[in-house]
């Protein structure tokens, strides 16, 4: 294989890590009913003007499988990080006792489970299609490299690894899928 194809192959890879990396990202946002810090990753507080991420105005706890505790930094943000849960629109129900935030983390309904794997499986999907999409790109510049003296066995041969690692990569995802389905079903 030339120079040229093994380049394009690790670029590949290094994409499909990444993608492979959100996905699993996107997968951990999604609550099984138990508590989880990385419940509030994206919950933004107005900390004198400018949004900053809520892990960076205090710590974020659990202390038990059914509650979140977030203590913040400066006491006179307790009011700002309670609104800012609020709104983000979790479905959690922060308690402010002039110390801390308390979040119960209730527990799913069948019903919701299976509404969250639902929501599961999409971002799955979304993953495969951006690990799809990469391979697409892969093979386009592997095609490419036809004008600079690759020959067409190389680009065949090239394309061949390029579909290896786009498989390898959507059994990742089915498997990091599988996983999250089975902790959201588990009561």
């Amino acid at each position: 294989m030339s120079e040229l194809i093994k380049k394009q192959v690790t670029e590949a890879k290094a994409l499909m890590d990444k993608a492979i990396d959100h996905a699993d990202g996107e997968l951990n946002k999604i609550r099984a009913g138990k508590a989880n810090p990385s419940l509030l990753d994206d919950v933004t507080v107005d900390y004198y003007g400018t949004p900053t991420p809520l892990s960076q105005v205090g710590s974020v706890n659990t202390p038990d499988a059914r509650t979140i505790v977030v203590q913040p930094w400066e006491k006179s943000l307790l009011g700002a990080i309670e609104k800012a849960i609020k709104e983000a629109n979790l479905g959690l129900n922060p308690q402010n006792d002039g110390i801390i935030i308390r979040i119960n983390v209730p527990p799913l309904t069948e019903e919701r489970r299976r509404d969250l794997v639902k929501k599961a499986k999409a971002e799955a999907e979304t993953g495969k299609i951006a690990v799809r999409n990469i391979r697409k790109d892969a093979n386009e510049k592997i095609k490419k490299l036809k004008s600079e003296g690759v020959s067409e066995d190389e680009i065949k041969v090239g394309e061949a690894e390029i579909q290896k690692l786009t498989d390898a990569y959507i059994i990742k995802v089915d498997q990091l899928s599988d996983a999250k389905e089975k902790d959201i079903m588990t009561v």
